[in-house]
């Protein structure tokens, strides 16, 4: 996945990079070679809905806790504001096309957001949906999606890509009451989750503890590390450790900083420990990953 196509910002939010500055659609068709680490895709939400469609090899997703393997002529519905990141499928061979797109694409006018939109975006019980394409109405969605990007660089573009997502939409909200669907996380349980990795995010370059992500959180230290790897499946000192590790290495590639500079900017105590939990992580010091 391309890392320049997002921004995470320091709530965990991510940022989307549309394709079109007034037009809050990001389509691409994406190439993960066999044994491209995914190290930099980091755990996240947006308040846009994605689609995601396999066209080559397996692939892992991972939305709230819950991993959905998915390969080659099946994808995923993502809901608005899911925390859910890729995954690697055992160093797979990957093609894959992702639609992200914001729902006001949708909400024309109130009476449209009012009957259609609401009714899935703010559904609960609908964090996700897993398609397939044995199944006719799913296989349809997932056509739509390369279709989407195949009409990308067409000169009506956006008006295309704006019909192909009222059809994709309106197959999706006719079936969402006939599918089988996942349990409904709790929402209570992701928002204390949120508050933490907002914190998390917002402070890594300070000495944090574990104390200080539960009161983030407003939780005891058991359920903060329950919530940390049933969501995210990782401790919480883990995940700090990635949040670092994944700054510095945006540094190494964008800024001109040495490596002890880089080490204290993003929280390390010293460019010893940072350099041997950075070769752990990528599999290479940070001078060689920054050649």
């Amino acid at each position: 996945m391309k890392d320049s196509e997002s921004v995470i910002r320091n709530d965990g939010l991510e940022k989307i990079q549309y394709d079109w500055n007034d037009f809050p659609v990001l389509i691409r068709k994406n190439v993960i070679e066999k044994d491209e680490p995914l190290h930099m895709v980091q755990k996240h939400w947006h308040h846009d809905l994605e689609f995601i469609a396999v066209a080559e090899g397996s692939v892992k997703y991972n939305v709230n806790g819950e991993v959905i393997r998915m390969k080659a002529g099946e994808g995923i519905f993502v809901n608005a504001q899911q925390l859910h990141y890729i995954m690697s499928d055992d160093g797979a061979y990957v093609v894959l096309y992702c639609v992200v797109i914001h729902p006001m694409l949708l909400c024309p006018v109130y009476r449209m957001e009012r009957k259609y939109v609401k009714p899935v975006v703010e559904n609960t019980s609908i964090p996700y949906l897993f398609l397939r394409d044995s199944i006719g109405w799913q296989k349809d969605i997932l056509k739509l999606v390369e279709s989407m990007y195949e009409e990308t660089r067409s000169k009506m573009a956006e008006l295309v890509i704006l019909q192909l997502l009222a059809e994709m939409w309106k197959i999706l909200y006719e079936n969402t009451e006939k599918v089988e669907r996942p349990g409904a996380q709790s929402n209570q349980h992701l928002s204390n989750l949120k508050n933490m990795m907002m914190y998390i995010y917002a402070n890594y370059r300070e000495k944090i503890t574990l104390d200080d992500i539960c009161v983030a959180g407003n939780v005891g230290k058991t359920t903060c590390t329950m919530l940390f790897k049933k969501y995210v499946g990782v401790t919480p000192n883990a995940f700090l450790l990635d949040v670092r590790l994944e700054k510095a290495a945006h540094l190494l590639r964008e800024s001109d900083m040495n490596i002890t500079e880089i080490a204290f900017e993003t929280g390390f105590s010293g460019a010893s420990y940072f350099s041997e939990a950075f070769r752990q992580k990528f599999g290479c010091s940070p001078r060689e990953f920054r050649v």
